[in-house]
């Protein structure tokens, strides 16, 4: 299984609180981007440059028939389809623009947040891909939204794609390291299986 990962190419508590909206408390493995004791500086870096590009991505056309097939996946998770495809979409461009895998991406959503874009763990972890708010203070951003769908799979992606490159390709380690439970195989285990089960596409 690792094998065919690795053909594959692979964004205080602070939200916003509408009427409507239940803060979702998720469980302990929703700890994803815990950092380290210090602040890897070339994350750092590299998470600076990703936040500040201002590419809208608006050319598409070649995701449409991958926005179809995964529309129809996700369905039993998003009712709405606008929803759903609004989701998609970022979800493939952000992945796209880090050269991750977007089926990999949308795995560790299920994993992580279980598509709730509003979900908030013990730690404080945020967002689709529980992104944690201190990101915001090392980068001088603070006013940046870890709610905001863009932002958040920005970020997450961002954060995925650095520790993938810093394991080698080693979709195992990287998705330890994006957990915080590097030399656990529990959280990584679990994605790939979401990924084979749910949303493996062969791009061959």
């Amino acid at each position: 299984m690792i094998k065919r990962l690795r053909k594959i190419k692979p964004l205080t508590l602070l939200i916003l609180v509408l009427s409507s909206v239940v803060l979702f408390i998720l469980p302990s493995h929703a700890n994803s981007s815990v950092p380290a004791k210090k602040v890897d500086p070339v994350l750092k870096q590299a998470l600076a440059n990703a936040v500040a590009d201002a590419e809208s991505f608006a050319d598409e056309f070649d995701a449409q028939v991958w926005l179809v097939d995964m529309s129809a996946r996700l369905k039993r998770f998003i009712k709405d389809p606008k929803k759903r495809l609004k989701l998609l979409r970022m979800v493939h461009q952000e992945a796209t623009r880090a050269d991750i895998s977007p089926e990999l991406v949308i795995s560790v959503i299920h994993v992580e947040s279980a598509f709730n874009p509003y979900a908030v763990s013990y730690v404080g972890a945020q967002g689709l891909m529980q992104v944690m708010p201190f990101w915001k203070k090392e980068l001088g951003r603070g006013d940046d939204n870890l709610i905001d769908l863009p932002t958040n799979l920005r970020y997450g992606c961002t954060i995925l794609k650095h520790y993938l490159k810093r394991e080698k390709g080693d979709w195992i380690r990287a998705l330890a390291r994006y957990n915080g439970s590097l030399g656990r195989t529990k959280y990584p285990e679990k994605v790939m299986n979401f990924w084979q089960k749910y949303w493996f596409v062969d791009h061959q």
